[in-house]
């Protein structure tokens, strides 16, 4: 594993202009890996865009199936990184082989997923209005709309899924199945695991004959604002704190073309455990949530950071055997210095809060995050106290007990966007608590029914998104097959001779797709 450039990728080439090196750790010890890359300077960040935007025309030119043979051939180059490269990934982030492989098999997933979804073209969104020249009082045009590629677009690497959420994760998918080229900007988490998964993404490019700078990437501190502001970049997927993808957003808004920021940035999904399913299986509940707290040592964006329940004996009994069994757990080495200083802040300011007590948890120390359990005043909730707002990235929850069903509603009144909530309930629950579901569909992009948020399956129906600050955009997703509508536009043509409409809006439907013509849903031609 000695044979790293750490040079940046551009337009298909390799590129070191700048003098200033970055160093990749490793996680578990923190010690300099003998990786060092090269920091990119402004003229390689330009370069990097200016590659994707002369990529852009024969990129989005070429057909579907065209891009849906590069993002299998990316899956197939994915799948083929040796038990070397896990190890490498493991090094840079501590985490164990089982969930690398597992990784690496939902990233290889993604990418044929969105090749199934070129195929088979609903993502075009075809719309036709044939003319009416007869119409009275005033005749209908012929009118056809379909959906394109906005153009190049920058993403930003997740450190928490150094494979899922980061090179070839899930927007960089997304983007170039719309008929995108990325740029790239890798985590500083994990440079050597970037490097790899890029040469895997060109290797694919050059294998099914792409144009040079479909996919580049650079690494660097400070280089994301050059990158956001560079006036060929159309869109910016991201995934980070809420921090950074304000600033990001903040950056793309101020621009003199404006473009959308994709960001999923902050999250606590909360999880409402209600009296007749704590009555009925309050232990199982205790352990079940316990699992899904420390998990990966907590390191997910759909972690359950928030508990919530209704005053009673079951809830008391429920309280204590949480705690019982927090008070067992380990500790985890977490992905990075940076992700384990956040961690011990945040646990800081929950032990420093008057109102916030602490239930279970061993001292922090050395370099392992320590699983912690609190319990807070029901007023900071319904008060609107911002410390229960805020994500405490890693094995922590908060428990919070209301009076009653009414002072629950007002609890989740006073909740932010988030990605997901989660409902524990019998049907004597639902039925008692009708009111809960119509609440939580206001306040984020997912609800789930007795089970728990970490683990997002990747498919059509899949949402990861929500009301700010879960995400920039609460109309989208960056899971699932619907992510892909993020990077699209609408174009339409108004009387355009058939011989110049794209292949989805041609009489002959030649690609077979479903269309919606004259309100209606059909896969036939359109007869004369």
């Amino acid at each position: 594993m000695s044979d790293f450039l750490g040079h940046n990728y551009i337009g298909g080439a390799r590129s070191a202009a700048g003098s200033q090196t970055l160093r990749s750790y490793d996680a578990s010890t923190g010690e300099p890996l003998p990786y060092a890359f090269s920091q990119a300077t402004e003229a390689e960040v330009d370069a990097a865009a200016q590659a994707a935007a002369s990529a852009y025309p024969a990129f989005r030119g070429l057909t579907a199936s065209r891009r849906a043979e590069f993002l299998e051939a990316i899956a197939e180059q994915l799948e083929a990184l040796d038990e070397q490269f896990v190890a490498l990934v493991s090094r840079e982030t501590a985490l164990p082989t089982a969930r690398i492989q597992g990784e690496r098999g939902r990233t290889s997933g993604q990418m044929r997923l969105f090749a199934q979804v070129l195929r088979r073209g609903d993502f075009y969104g075809a719309r036709i209005d044939r003319a009416l020249p007869d119409r009275t009082p005033l005749p209908r045009v012929d009118l056809r709309q379909y959906r394109i590629g906005v153009g190049p677009v920058a993403v930003f690497g997740a450190s928490n899924f150094p494979l899922a959420f980061s090179t070839a994760g899930g927007d960089t998918a997304a983007a170039l199945a719309a008929g995108c080229p990325v740029v790239f900007k890798a985590h500083s988490g994990h440079m050597a695991t970037a490097e790899r998964v890029a040469d895997a993404i060109i290797r694919a490019a050059e294998q099914t004959g792409m144009p040079k700078g479909v996919f580049n990437m650079i690494y660097g501190a400070g280089v994301g604002e050059a990158l956001v502001k560079h006036p060929a970049i159309q869109a910016v997927g991201f995934t980070g704190s809420l921090k950074g993808g304000r600033a990001l957003c903040d950056m793309a808004a101020a621009r003199p073309q404006p473009i959308p920021v994709f960001a999923e940035m902050s999250s606590i999904n909360p999880v409402l455990v209600l009296p007749e399913a704590l009555r009925l299986r309050g232990a199982t509940i205790a352990s079940e949530l316990l699992a899904s707290v420390v998990q990966g040592c907590g390191q997910f964006c759909t972690n359950p950071g928030l508990v919530i329940g209704m005053r009673s004996d079951q809830f008391s009994a429920f309280v204590e055997q949480l705690s019982a069994l927090m008070a067992e757990q380990p500790g985890q080495t977490m992905l990075n210095a940076g992700t384990l200083a956040s961690y011990t802040r945040g646990v800081e300011a929950l032990h420093a809060h008057p109102q916030v007590s602490h239930l279970a948890g061993r001292e922090q120390q050395g370099r392992q995050a320590q699983p912690q359990l609190f319990k807070a005043d029901s007023r900071l909730l319904l008060e609107g106290d911002p410390l229960l707002q805020e994500e405490v990235f890693g094995p922590t929850t908060v428990l919070v007990e209301v009076a009653d069903a009414a002072e629950l509603q007002r609890a989740l009144h006073g909740l932010h966007g988030q990605l997901t909530a989660t409902l524990i309930a019998e049907a004597a629950d639902s039925q008692a608590h009708g009111e809960l579901l119509p609440l939580l569909e206001q306040k984020v992009g997912r609800v789930l029914f007795n089970g728990y948020p970490t683990g997002v399956e990747v498919c059509d129906a899949m949402v990861h998104g929500g009301p700010y600050p879960a995400t920039s955009d609460a109309r989208g997703t960056s899971v699932g097959s619907l992510a892909i509508e993020r990077f699209l536009r609408p174009v339409c043509y108004q009387n355009c001779p058939d011989h110049l409409l794209p292949e989805p809006l041609k009489d002959a439907n030649p690609l077979g797709i479903n269309r919606l013509v004259d309100g209606k849903q059909q896969r036939e031609a359109i007869s004369q």
